[in-house]
């Protein structure tokens, strides 16, 4: 193989890898949406869209009947009965409005403002 051919195909190999590498960039970014990061954001915006005008913007809505959310026990399904089904008729189910998906991003942004 002579000088000329050797680079070509060396050329040949790096396009193939940068193109591969291009390739899986978009795969990467939508894997990083499903990190807990990513899970927590989702929660947060979620939360401000459906939750905060009962329960506050920070978890914490004084003068309501509504608890502080930050103190929510460490009960992932006590969370997802109670946003899927109401309580008490004083919450109202959400189970139509919010998908497994929802409310386990709410669980997660929920659950990162935990507070001891």
């Amino acid at each position: 193989m002579n000088k000329r051919s050797l680079r070509q195909t060396a050329a040949y190999f790096a396009a193939v890898a940068l193109m591969a590498t291009l390739i899986a960039a978009p795969r990467a970014t939508a894997q990083n949406a499903d990190t807990d990061e990513g899970r927590v954001d989702r929660g947060k915006r979620t939360y401000a869209e459906n939750c905060s005008h009962c329960h506050g913007p920070n978890m914490l809505n004084s003068g309501t009947i509504t608890p502080d959310l930050r103190r929510f026990p460490d009960d992932k399904p006590r969370f997802f009965t109670t946003v899927k089904n109401g309580k008490n008729n004083k919450m109202p189910p959400w189970g139509d409005i919010l998908d497994d998906d929802k409310i386990e991003a709410l669980w997660a942004f929920v659950s990162s403002q935990r507070k001891p």
